[in-house]
């Protein structure tokens, strides 16, 4: 293990496989509040007496407090250690779970969502996090393509748990599904975590923090990275606000067929991730990216086109998206190991920024999709366009010369063309 400075050895308790599942619950809880709630939607709209605009607020300000919320948490974890800032969100998103079921009115459930996405915020900034402070190079791609698989899993079963969940007990038991990870998460922070960073509180000060960030927004390298995990990533995200009003109010879905639907999605992901994990230690990370790009390319292509000149249907909807779920499993290890790689001293804020870009990116989709009105027009062509955004950045991110620091963790034998 490569020890760099302000980490710490971890405990000899604290294995690969124990670092790979704790960060996997943490980087999933996000995507799964997300996946499982979204087959209640359309129902969310009778329950509440609302129109279909407010409910797709509980989505967006979920996404906002999710992108916001990275900014901060990465950082603090940097400053106070990454155990208690992650047990602190992880308790903010429990509390907002148990008010959500309680909520009265839809603007309770709005607000509750947005603080939902905030304490689940911690997973994506301190994970990234953990395994900079405690492996390196293709050990730790290996290790984040673990935490891909897992995470893969997880949205994969919950749009179907959700769907299974509201058809027999109603949207309340969605919300009890998320009350329960949230206790079992802040369970498993509490008694299995090891700490693996020596805070540091100069870290937090808030010219430290923006100057952080501002030498982030400076750097190429880091800049493309994460604009590739952005457009790839990011997508998943804006898929999510469109897809329920595309299976179900289009095709005619029914929330449980939509759940078990949503396989071929998560799958694909899921079974890309198990393709890449051989790979990895075979090629290395960053020579199997560019299969990811032609099949990022390929489903957007097709998502395109079909859309364009067919009445929508779950296959020509979802067998593009599929392709692209199972090119971003190639794209992840490597590109979000290049994001945090330079930045070994403030690890926490380059993991932040790398999250906040990918969910911001969701946002940023979701809220451009919604001004279409259409959702199958929003589908065919702001997720083809994000995939063009993907490979546009991976395309600038192999023209840039390797960062100094970046050498210490990304083995030379797979490092990126320079100029």
């Amino acid at each position: 293990m490569n020890q760099q400075p302000g980490t710490v050895r971890a405990a000899p308790a604290m294995t690969e496989l124990r670092v790979g599942l704790i960060c996997a619950l943490l980087v999933s809880i996000g995507p799964i509040s997300m996946a499982v709630f979204t087959p209640a939607m359309t129902e969310l709209v009778g329950a509440f007496e609302t129109t279909e605009s407010m409910v797709k607020l509980t989505l967006s300000l979920y996404f906002a407090g999710f992108a916001v919320a990275q900014l901060f948490c990465g950082p603090l974890s940097d400053g106070l250690g990454r155990k208690p800032v992650t047990f602190a969100f992880m308790s903010i998103y429990l509390i907002a779970s148990i008010v959500a079921i309680l909520a009265p009115n839809i603007e309770t459930l709005i607000g509750a969502r947005f603080l939902q996405g905030v304490g689940s915020a911690v997973g994506v900034a301190v994970s990234r996090a953990i395994v900079r402070d405690l492996y390196a190079s293709d050990q730790s791609a290996r290790v984040m393509n673990f935490i891909g698989l897992i995470m893969g899993a997880g949205p994969a079963l919950s749009p179907t748990v959700g769907g299974v969940l509201m058809g027999l007990f109603g949207w309340e038991s969605v919300f009890i599904f998320m009350i329960a990870s949230g206790a079992i998460i802040v369970t498993i922070i509490h008694f299995a975590l090891t700490e693996t960073v020596k805070p540091d509180p100069s870290r937090i000060r808030p010219q430290a923090l923006f100057g952080s960030y501002r030498t982030l927004l400076a750097d190429r390298y880091f800049m493309s990275s994460c604009l590739v995990l952005a457009g790839g990533i990011g997508a998943f995200y804006t898929q999510a606000t469109l897809l329920p009003f595309v299976l179900m109010s289009r095709v005619g879905m029914t929330a449980v067929e939509f759940g078990i639907g949503m396989l071929l999605q998560s799958g694909s992901f899921f079974v890309g991730g198990l393709v890449v994990r051989p790979l990895i230690p075979r090629f290395g990370a960053f020579r199997i990216v560019p299969v990811g790009m032609v099949c990022v390319l390929v489903g957007a292509i097709l998502l395109a086109v079909l859309l364009q000149v067919q009445e929508p249907s779950y296959l020509n909807v979802m067998g593009p998206i599929a392709f692209y779920a199972f090119g971003v499993a190639f794209i992840m290890p490597a590109m979000s190991t290049a994001a945090v790689a330079p930045f070994p001293h403030m690890a926490g804020a380059a993991s932040a920024f790398s999250g906040f870009f990918q969910m911001g990116g969701g946002l940023v989709g979701g809220l451009i999709a919604a001004s279409f009105g259409n959702p199958v027009l929003a589908m065919a062509t702001v997720i083809p366009a994000m995939g063009l955004i993907s490979i546009a950045s991976w395309l600038w991110w192999r023209t840039l010369p390797e960062p100094e620091l970046a050498r210490v963790v990304l083995t030379r034998d797979f490092q990126q063309p320079a100029e």
